[in-house]
């Protein structure tokens, strides 16, 4: 199991920004992080799995 930091995240969807990440996590475009250590981190296969949601629900 992989878990992306922030920037990692930010990179993996073209460079998006905090606020724009925040966007998409509250309107469940994007899973909820997970907090560990005092950090946040996502899922990586979870963040995989809504992109390609949102890319069948697109098409």
């Amino acid at each position: 199991m992989t878990y992306l930091n922030l920037n990692q995240l930010s990179q993996k969807l073209g460079g998006r920004s905090r606020s724009s990440l925040y966007r998409d996590i509250e309107g469940k475009r994007l899973p909820e992080p997970i907090r560990l250590g005092g950090r946040l981190y996502w899922n990586e296969s979870q963040v995989d799995e809504m992109l390609t949601q949102a890319h069948g629900e697109a098409a």
